[in-house]
């Protein structure tokens, strides 16, 4: 019995590391993965790793840089820091994958995207907003409504602690009571537009509009 606690003991402790270990493989490996099926594997914190790119440049502080443009304005270019010096929103909300997994109470902090765009002044003409990212390929839209919503942020931070490049880091949007194919990661662009355009999953047949329970053919519990 002793060695049977002394095992379990050292399984706990041991836990965080090959946890992290594991984090590490799988975003090495999904990285080079132009399949997508390593996105098959879940990781010890409940998220599975997707790119639709055989891989992705690293961004870090010094280099990374988010651009605010189309109809606006007041054109813009945010360094990490910019962002980091803007008021921040923390929301805590379960999080939901259109496959079917699901990550209950996850910590997201950012700015609010509405912050933005108010400081870019979008004209009276624009009704969308579309998302680019320096992966090369992703793409996504939401109306200048559902942009302006106080639940999509601009994330910097998730699960208490700065946005990992496994993660879509430094800098990934984050719109909370849609599927998490809208949060679209390696964020680099935002253009304010004239009509919502389609993203990279919406154009291989996923909905615009993807309402968690309410878009997609999916009955999931909405996440806010």
């Amino acid at each position: 019995m002793l060695g049977t606690l002394g095992l379990g003991a050292a399984g706990v402790l041991a836990a965080p590391a090959l946890q992290r270990a594991l984090e590490s493989f799988l975003g090495a490996v999904s990285g080079k993965d132009p399949t997508g099926l390593t996105g098959l594997l879940p990781n010890g914190g409940g998220f599975r790793y997707y790119s639709v790119t055989a891989s992705v440049p690293h961004k870090s502080a010094t280099d990374y840089r988010l651009t605010v443009g189309g109809l606006v304005d007041r054109p813009g270019t945010y360094t990490l820091a910019d962002l980091r010096a803007l008021p921040q929103t923390r929301l805590v909300k379960d999080v939901q994958c259109v496959t079917g997994w699901r990550v209950p109470g996850t910590p997201f902090e950012g700015v609010r995207l509405s912050r933005l765009l108010d400081a870019a002044g979008v004209r009276p003409s624009a009704k969308a907003v579309r998302f680019t990212c320096f992966d090369g390929a992703y793409t996504e839209s939401l109306t200048l409504d559902q942009a302006r919503r106080s639940d999509i942020l601009v994330a910097l931070r998730m699960q208490d602690k700065d946005i990992g490049h496994d993660h879509g880091g430094p800098v990934r949007l984050y719109v909370a009571p849609m599927y998490f194919y809208k949060s679209a990661k390696w964020l680099s662009g935002i253009t304010v537009t004239d009509e919502v355009r389609p993203g990279y999953w919406e154009e291989r047949g996923y909905d615009v509009d993807a309402w968690v329970g309410r878009s997609n053919g999916r009955g999931d519990a909405p996440t806010s």
